[in-house]
């Protein structure tokens, strides 16, 4: 209630090459230098305020204005924040971005064609922006695998790890050598398996990738052929585990404080692995 007593306290009128004018409040500034004069001004200038003020903070035409114009900075400071991340990601991510993007408002384009009811349109845009959301982050983590790490392939380490091993068949080395090679042998045995985990995640970020792609080309399909506009499914079962931490390197912080963005009630159920939900 405090916003919206705030926000009826500072209402104002928009003026050309002014902008907004607090009315009000210039009004109640007004009547309080005026009170000096004659104390009778403070009086009048508090009886007026509190009607004024409660009148509109409990009005629910005003409430739902305030809620709007406070989504609309929320939704610009998200968009914000979801720029910046891509501008993290190589030029061939931002194409892919890009291409989602078009087929998601060629989407919303179709169902207001259709003349669609503006809740469904924006319901249909929530989860839009959901699957965009989960998309970029399995891009942000795609990115994250393949530049983390060394350039080592299993290929490469399966051929030192047999080197290492015939050369642990030579007994004639001292039991110093042979403690050292069998040490390195155990390195690079933890080191493969590392990242033969570290393939089998891209493999799964980039079957999820491709998952995406397809729901929204399936999305965009039945906008195009059905009648009548329908709200919009985005319920996904991911491989790729998204929520336990870890996937996203420089961006980790970046992409839980955006997270928390996504995470408003109401919006479309996409799981991960294991059954987590991801929003």
């Amino acid at each position: 209630m405090w916003r919206y007593l705030k926000a009826a306290f500072f209402v104002g009128v928009d003026v050309p090459a002014l902008g907004r004018i607090p009315v009000n409040a210039l009004a109640a500034a007004g009547l309080f230098i005026l009170g000096f004069g004659h104390p009778g001004f403070w009086f009048l200038g508090l009886a007026a305020e509190t009607a004024l003020v409660t009148g509109l903070a409990f009005n629910k035409r005003f409430q739902n204005v305030v809620d709007a114009e406070s989504r609309q900075l929320s939704d610009g400071d998200s968009q914000a924040k979801r720029n910046a991340l891509v501008q993290t990601l190589p030029n061939e991510d931002k194409r892919r971005i890009a291409d989602l993007d078009r087929k998601c408002n060629k989407v919303l384009e179709v169902y207001r064609n259709a003349q669609a009811d503006d809740y469904l349109i924006d319901t249909n845009r929530g989860a839009l922006d959901n699957l965009r959301w989960v998309y970029l982050k399995l891009l942000i983590a795609r990115y994250h695998l393949l530049t983390a790490g060394t350039d080592d392939t299993p290929q490469s380490l399966v051929r030192k790890i047999k080197q290492l091993q015939d050369e642990l068949q030579n007994t004639e080395e001292s039991p110093a050598l042979r403690q050292s090679k069998t040490a390195t042998l155990d390195i690079l045995k933890r080191r493969l398996a590392n990242i033969q985990r570290r393939e089998d995640s891209l493999q799964e970020v980039e079957s999820d990738l491709t998952r995406v792609e397809s729901q929204v080309d399936l999305i965009l399909d039945n906008a195009a052929v059905q009648g009548k506009p329908e709200t919009i499914s985005t319920d996904l079962q991911l491989s790729s585990d998204l929520v336990s931490g870890g996937m996203f390197g420089d961006s980790e912080a970046a992409v839980a404080d955006l997270e928390r963005d996504y995470s408003e009630p109401q919006k479309p159920r996409v799981t991960t692995r294991g059954g987590l939900r991801e929003s």
